[in-house]
């Protein structure tokens, strides 16, 4: 019979009250003391002989509290940390605040609280539960963005950048958020609504702003991809798309008529040159700078252009711009096609952005079906120049239907080109083009140049100065950091709220000691985010963002966790930083890390948790209700990591139960006062110990596995919990003495220490209750023993025509033969195949017999 459970306090383990029950709170609530009284335990050593390894979360915005997508992901990288530190390494596991931006303003706006007050009070609040989690950050790298120590730094770099050409001011039309009451991004625009307000339409206005010219890195940026195999494909693929590189060719047609201030041609940017035979017209996007000039003298058709640009606003603040019904507006005027000879006309069309190569395109109807479309609907010349080509020479090739956009074709109808195939076609009328004067050969990229100025206080301060006598002029590096200025007036009118700052704006000019007024717009957060992971290594250096001899040690990071959301934004971002700071000698690798993460979020009743919905789940609440590691191990032990996780209470009441049932076959079992509990394992055991022996091996080497490879940490908390059960199933052969003492002591302290990455504070409490002294967070990962893991037999199922007839049990190293011979003797396979000839014996090693007859 198994053992009893005994009463509590019946008995000691290590000195203690044997009580049964597993107490999380008490039991927590002493670990979290011991572990807060040890400011150096999860430190990353600055020198060490130890190979590195640099995990790292995406850093948190501080929004007030955790939510359980939090303790997800940060559950995944503390279990990493804690396995590396347990292998050996010399773990960096840091931890900061993404603590500009603008929710603390809005915040500010909505309860009277200065951002800065809002922002720590939430740091201090997300800190507290962080620690409470368990999770295992060295705490003396903490990098909270908000803080003039950091943001310095952001202002240096602005300031190299602006030396080397890539920080600049234009007048540019904008992405406007009337909720922000702020600029945004190109990325920050999803499906013509505001990244932050999914409900908030994103309008179009003319500013000066500054911009990064990200644009610089574009093909390195795309190149790139290549070498990082550790990413997930999705990322790079939206990565890869993002950038949207495109080969091509710049192409003027020079226009009739009356010239104005915007020239005399159109560039239109082309991918499909061997097509030019075939351009009817020449179409313009409604914001295209010559349209100014064509309709200054033509009120009608101003009018007609402002219903175009109005129409396009429409469609792109639905997100549908690719279905927009096609409208144009013949202009009257006509531009010469340079490889023909004649004039087409120019039209303006709404389905043509201005943000897309030039601008302006040659419309081929005949193999382009938005070209096609339109020209049906204009009644505009079709003229096919691209037939298919056939693969009997005599055959004689029908004309296609039209639309035909198939690449392999041959030219007609195109003068000295035709007979060309479409490829060829390319080059030699791309080398055309370049050598008589009116185009190129040339690539054009999707990606454009980051916009960085917003109108809005909780940001880095831009360090330029505005001086009537000397114009844009940089602070100079000795006055870094320009600081930010507290307790003013936060609105969502009149521009930036450091415009309203008299003391803030009225400056000295540096050049000529003349009034000068500072830039009032601060930084995209993104800024803030983008090298934040290089801070983490050198925190507290007041001289220069980092070392680089210290971030060389670190870098690249070797495990990047984070949501696949930030696949466009941050992390495009973070590699055009890095590759700037690599240009400038701060740091030698090309990318920032070397393998990304992205997990799944949490969700609950099927839909992402929200408070409309009134499924949020609470951190704190779980913590109070079944204990951190009942959190943590649950959000691991539901679905694989890169799944989305649907939350469900009767789940961690079932990781709660197990982690009981855990605790209590160690009160039971821990008995290192014993005389055989140190003594080493015998060669020679009983059937039972045996096969608990192999089950632990087995455990060891599928959680050992999964940690190398696929992160399945479910699948690992799973085999762990095999083990436990195997070790229920032989509490009577323990009981019996079946099972030698040295070997209990050799599966519960490594079932403990396969347990320490995912339960951290139970696993502490049970080395202890072990009689160990020892660091678990240093101890020894478990080695597996293959021969002990292997199994004895094996059980084989066999089939008869594919259908389960019978399960037959041989030893492990039986051969083909002797295993197909047993199934066919069996009792059950015999009164199956009776009567049948077998004319196919089939045999899956170590899975199936499968006998087939008729």
């Amino acid at each position: 019979m198994p053992q009893q459970e005994q009463p509590e306090g019946s008995a000691t383990v290590a000195g203690r009250p044997n009580d049964e029950r597993y107490d999380a709170q008490r039991v927590e609530s002493k670990w979290f003391e011991r572990w807060q009284n040890d400011p150096s335990l999860y430190a990353a050593e600055p020198t060490s002989t130890q190979k590195k390894y640099y995990v790292l979360e995406m850093l948190p915005y501080p929004s007030g509290a955790l939510h359980m997508g939090h303790v997800r992901n940060y559950s995944i990288g503390d279990a990493l940390a804690r396995y590396m530190w347990m292998n050996g390494y010399n773990v960096l596991h840091p931890m900061g605040w993404d603590s500009f931006g603008l929710p603390a303003e809005n915040a500010a706006i909505a309860n009277h609280t200065p951002p800065r007050q809002w922002t720590l009070s939430n740091i201090a609040n997300m800190k507290a539960q962080m620690k409470r989690l368990g999770f295992a950050y060295d705490w003396s790298r903490e990098v909270t963005t908000c803080f003039p120590e950091y943001y310095r730094w952001n202002q240096w770099f602005f300031l190299k950048l602006y030396e080397q050409g890539l920080a600049y001011r234009k007048n540019s039309k904008v992405n406007w958020c009337p909720k922000c009451a702020t600029v945004l991004a190109n990325e920050q625009v999803v499906n013509g609504c505001c990244w932050r307000h999914e409900d908030t339409i994103v309008e179009q206005r003319e500013l000066e702003q500054w911009f990064l010219r990200i644009t610089k890195y574009a093909d390195e940026l795309l190149r790139d991809l290549d070498k990082l195999g550790g990413w997930p494909e999705k990322v790079r693929v939206m990565q890869r798309n993002w950038i949207g590189r495109s080969e091509g060719t710049l192409v003027d047609f020079k226009l009739d008529g009356p010239v104005g201030p915007a020239g005399s041609k159109i560039t239109v940017f082309t991918t499909r040159v061997d097509t030019i035979y075939g351009a009817t017209s020449v179409q313009l996007a409604p914001e295209h700078p010559l349209v100014s000039d064509l309709t200054a003298s033509n009120p009608d058709l101003r009018a007609k252009v402002e219903q175009l640009i109005s129409e396009q606003r429409k469609a792109k603040e639905r997100g549908d711009i690719g279905e927009i019904e096609k409208h144009g507006v013949f202009t009257g005027r006509y531009a010469l096609n340079p490889f023909t000879g004649k004039n087409v006309p120019i039209w303006i069309a709404n389905y043509i952005l201005m943000d897309y190569g030039t601008g302006a395109i040659m419309s081929v109807p005949a193999h382009d079906e938005r070209d096609y479309e339109f020209a049906k609907k204009y009644n505009l010349e079709i003229r096919l120049v691209v037939i298919p080509i056939s693969n009997d020479p005599e055959e004689t090739v029908a004309e296609p239907a039209l639309p035909y956009v198939g690449h392999e074709g041959v030219l007609i109808n195109s003068g000295p080109f035709s007979g060309l195939e479409y490829s060829d076609a390319i080059i030699k009328m791309s080398a055309h083009a370049e050598n008589n004067g009116f185009g190129k050969p040339t690539v054009t990229y999707r990606l454009k140049d980051w916009g960085i100025s917003r109108q809005r206080y909780w940001g880095t301060p831009i360090p330029m100065l505005y001086c009537e006598k000397d114009g844009i002029v940089p602070v100079p590096e000795r006055d870094l950091p320009v600081i930010l200025p507290e307790d003013i007036e936060i609105t969502l009118a009149g521009g930036s709220p450091l415009g309203r700052v008299t003391e803030f704006v009225h400056t000295t000019c540096p050049k000529c000691c003349g009034p000068a007024r500072r830039e009032t717009d601060t930084m995209d957060t993104f800024v803030d985010s983008s090298w934040y992971f290089y801070r983490y290594t050198d925190a507290r250096n007041d001289h220069a963002p980092f070392d680089s001899r210290i971030a060389q040690y670190w870098f690249p990071i070797d495990q990047y966790i984070g949501g696949v959301e930030h696949a466009i934004l941050h992390l495009i971002y973070s590699r055009f930083w890095t590759k700037f700071m690599r240009d400038m000698g701060l740091i030698t690798n090309d990318e920032p890390a070397e393998r990304l993460f992205t997990q799944g979020m949490v969700i609950k009743d099927g839909a992402k948790m929200s408070k409309s919905l009134g499924n949020v789940v609470s951190p704190d609440e779980m913590v109070a209700r079944y204990g951190a590691d009942a959190a943590r191990l649950y959000s691991l032990f539901a679905a694989p990591p890169d799944r989305d996780l649907d939350w469900q209470d009767s789940g961690i009441e079932g990781i709660q139960r197990f982690l009981g049932r855990v605790y209590r076959f160690m009160v039971r079992n821990a008995k290192p006062n014993d005389a055989g509990w140190n003594a080493p394992v015998p060669a020679n055991l009983s059937p039972a110990a045996r096969a608990v022996q192999r089950k632990l091996h087995q455990t060891i080497r599928r959680v050992t596995d999964d940690f190398q490879g696929r992160w399945h940490f479910n699948t690992c908390v799973s085999a762990i919990m095999e083990l436990v059960n195997s070790l229920y199933s032989a509490e009577d052969a323990i009981s019996q003495n079946q099972i030698p003492q040295s070997l209990l002591a050799d599966v519960q302290r490594k079932l403990v220490l396969l347990l320490a990455p995912f339960a951290p504070y139970l696993a502490h409490e049970l080395w202890e209750m072990l009689g160990e002294s020892g660091n678990l967070l240093k101890a020894p990962w478990p080695k597996y023993d293959p021969e002990l893991a292997k199994e004895e037999e094996l059980e084989i199922p066999v089939q008869v025509n594919g259908k389960l007839r019978s399960i037959v049990v041989v030893p492990a190293d039986a051969g083909e033969s002797a295993i197909v011979e047993t199934a066919i003797a069996d009792e059950k396979v015999t009164t199956a195949v009776a009567g049948k000839q077998i004319v196919k014996k089939i045999y899956v090693p170590g899975k199936l017999v499968n006998l087939v007859v008729k």
